[in-house]
């Protein structure tokens, strides 16, 4: 008999894909979505099993779209959204064996799943957080910047619910390590690494010959460790260097940008489609996320997929995607000369970059995608109802 699983989540971020591969298997109970029903349009998730609960993701989706989402109303949308689809599930949590609920938005129905005898995951998707703020905080203020800080309310219910929940998942080994760090029982934790879907990204042409293209995708902001490539590149050696920068901008990185202009020929694009990435990645050299935090970067399989070799930080989820010095580089997090010995490893020795490319491209035609995270969360759940003395 197969695991009975009700899944919440108050945004979009991989559960639709966790969802998907539930009910695949034959263990989806409900999918409570925050999400309004437009937008499961073409999922393929079966509509008796979704129940969508709008009201705040809605106008909070609109109001980000128009440019008039500032705090402190950003602030208390967001917080409302997550205790009112938790309150919303607790009242009609239906019968089950696991309630699988994103990080933030379960407590009360954490409370009401253990008084019905219903096993818990609270999943993260990043760094404890915790260990996400104190990392945040250093960094802003290296730069200069003042850190905004995570909601305290956030952080007080996370909190609450990692030790609520009778397991907590993570995607990466830096994620899976924050949580020890910050005292959690290894004993609670799984880790699960995201599938990735690969259908829209292939290798469609090759890096133009002469030149070095360093391409940077995300969202482009300190989290993501700009500065630390911005300094990289300008100590690379090569006289038809280009860095490319791709993403939507944050305020910080704007403010950065007017005080240390960027050196050497660097290209801020903004916001791209995904179907136009793979062009870019696949003319790109070599793709670099520096990121301080973040829980697994999948734009790095992405790239790989288009042939193009990563340098990515072992705060990115490298580890978890591909091997230092197979198919691409691994380093330390705020360390720009160890990105441009790497950069410069690859610009003077084009063989070596081929070789990388190759071995990106075998490596992503072994993964399983999305379906091999189906079966690491169902073997995750079926270990859970099977005995209580494994927790």
């Amino acid at each position: 008999m197969s695991v009975r699983v009700t899944v919440v989540c108050s945004a979009r971020f991989h559960h639709f894909d966790l969802a998907r591969q539930l009910s695949k298997r034959d263990m989806l109970v409900k999918f409570f979505a925050g999400y309004p029903g437009w937008k499961l349009r073409g999922e393929d998730l079966p509509s008796e099993k979704v129940v969508t609960f709008p009201w705040f993701t809605t106008p909070y989706m609109a109001l980000s779209r128009w440019g008039m989402l500032k705090e402190p109303l950003q602030r208390e949308l967001a917080w409302a959204a997550h205790e009112a689809l938790d309150t919303y599930v607790s009242r009609r949590l239906p019968e089950c064996d696991v309630l699988f609920v994103l990080s933030g938005s379960g407590l009360r129905s954490f409370r009401v799943a253990s008084r019905l005898g219903i096993r818990t995951v609270c999943d993260r998707g990043s760094s404890h957080i915790r260990y996400q703020e104190a990392i945040l905080k250093e960094e802003f203020s290296q730069w200069g910047e003042r850190f905004p800080g995570i909601d305290p309310r956030f952080i007080a219910k996370e909190e609450a619910e990692y030790e609520a929940a009778d397991i907590i998942t993570v995607p990466s080994e830096f994620a899976r390590n924050s949580f020890v760090e910050m005292g959690v029982s290894p004993l609670k934790l799984r880790k699960a690494p995201y599938g990735v879907d690969l259908r829209c990204f292939e290798k469609t042409c090759d890096p133009e010959k002469g030149g070095f293209d360093v391409l940077f995708v995300g969202q482009v902001s300190f989290q993501k460790g700009v500065p630390y490539l911005l300094k990289a590149f300008e100590g690379l050696r090569h006289s038809r260097k280009c860095l490319r920068i791709v993403g939507p901008m944050q305020p910080e990185m704007e403010r950065y940008l007017k005080r240390y202009p960027p050196a050497g020929k660097v290209e801020i694009l903004g916001a791209m489609p995904q179907k136009e990435l793979k062009n870019v990645m696949s003319r790109s050299h070599v793709m670099v996320l520096p990121s301080v935090e973040e829980g697994l970067a999948l734009v790095q399989a992405q790239a790989m997929a288009c042939g193009c070799p990563v340098i990515g930080t072992t705060n990115t989820g490298a580890s978890d995607l591909f091997t230092d010095g197979v198919e691409g580089f691994i380093v330390r997090p705020r360390d720009p000369c160890a990105i441009t010995e790497r950069l410069q490893l690859m610009a003077d020795d084009p063989e070596q970059r081929n070789r990388i490319s190759e071995n990106a491209l075998k490596r992503v035609a072994g993964m399983g995608g999305w379906d091999d995270y189906g079966a690491r969360i169902s073997e995750i759940l079926a270990g859970m109802t099977e005995s209580h003395v494994d927790l």
